[in-house]
């Protein structure tokens, strides 16, 4: 049977975790490339997509249907990954750790069907962007994340980082003209 995740999570509400377990399947990959993306760990974001789904299944019960059940998510996920990093930032413990694969956070996240041409240049970009976005407010860096990697709209946005919409909207511009400004060497020198 094909559920809906207002389907699905009515009938997690009701206590059928078959209901939660599909949500689970459902977004867990789209939960850990934000995570991801946000920490640049591999193995802080499997604890914060864990966190995510722990937090949904005891507050199921709040899920009004307002917004998709994946945004309900995503916001839940974005506020697991501010605290994390705001931990980290309070304890001087800001620099990611490395991936045992030697992969970058872009290489492990990369949509299927890249090219290896596509993800040389991919990871190249990485090693440009990466610092780039650690030196945005917590905020605009899920904000630019959210809409940029994850194709949300300034209103799923809004919701999400829970301000208003001219507020999500003014954040991405942020961190778009602080990128801009930041890669405007790295790209003059390559071309």
């Amino acid at each position: 049977m094909e559920w809906t995740d207002a389907a699905a999570a009515e009938e997690a509400r009701k206590g059928n975790q078959h209901g939660f377990r599909v949500l689970v399947e459902r977004h867990s990959h789209a939960l850990f490339r934000l995570a991801y993306r946000m920490t640049g760990n591999e193995h802080d974001a499997e604890d914060l997509v864990q966190e995510t789904f722990l937090r949904a299944y005891k507050q199921i019960h709040r899920f009004d249907g307002r917004a998709g059940f994946g945004t309900w998510l995503y916001r839940i996920c974005s506020n697991c990954c501010l605290d994390l990093l705001r931990s980290k930032k309070n304890k001087g413990e800001m620099q990611p750790a490395a991936s045992e694969d030697g992969q970058s956070w872009l290489d492990r996240v990369a949509a299927p069907g890249f090219t290896p041409e596509r993800l040389a240049e991919s990871s190249q970009i990485a090693g440009i962007l990466e610092p780039a976005l650690k030196k945005l407010t917590d905020m605009e860096r899920t904000a630019f994340i959210l809409r940029h990697y994850e194709g949300c709209d300034i209103d799923q946005i809004a919701c999400i980082l829970g301000v208003h919409a001219n507020a999500a909207k003014h954040s991405v511009f942020r961190a778009v003209q602080k990128l801009r400004r930041e890669l405007q060497p790295a790209w003059g020198a390559a071309q």
